[in-house]
């Protein structure tokens, strides 16, 4: 929520890569492409029963909780506070997010049908940190699928289309 600068801690994007590889080994997840923001991420996956939508909500639900739970109680963390406000902040707004929301509710889902889509979208996530002016190379940043894509070793497995 807020735009937040979560992701710019290695240990809150571990926990989404090791949920991602989880989800992939036992909830049927194919995660095709993925890129790991300082402030958000983006997916193109498929669910293997098209429960898609139920997964993101499973998802978003736990990692909600245990992102919280390890912000709020990491020693470590400078910016706790912080994060803190913003996240009952923005839960003061929604009725079902209690008194801390960290994922907004909306997905911005866009389903892929043909491959020109799914070429295309792959192509604008992996772009994402070109754009942001974080690395010069899609395949140079260390969060994002466009390192299996470019045959390097990526993070986490992925699933090629």
């Amino acid at each position: 929520m807020g735009w937040a600068d979560v992701f710019s801690r290695k240990v809150y994007c571990d926990f989404i890569l090791e949920n991602l590889t989880y989800s992939r080994i036992e909830k049927g997840l194919y995660p095709y492409g993925y890129v790991i923001i300082s402030n958000h991420i983006h997916l193109v996956v498929q669910q293997k029963e098209g429960k898609l939508s139920e997964w993101v909500r499973d998802f978003k639900k736990f990692t909600s909780k245990k992102l919280l739970k390890i912000i709020l109680e990491n020693p470590q963390e400078s910016r706790k506070e912080w994060l803190q406000m913003i996240f009952e902040y923005h839960a003061k707004f929604n009725k079902r997010a209690g008194d801390l929301q960290f994922w907004t509710h909306e997905n911005h889902a866009i389903e892929l049908y043909r491959t020109e889509m799914i070429e295309s979208r792959m192509k604008y996530i992996h772009d994402n940190p070109v754009r942001a002016g974080i690395v010069e190379k899609p395949e140079d940043y260390l969060n994002s699928s466009a390192r299996n894509y470019s045959g390097l070793k990526g993070l986490i497995e992925v699933d090629y289309w």
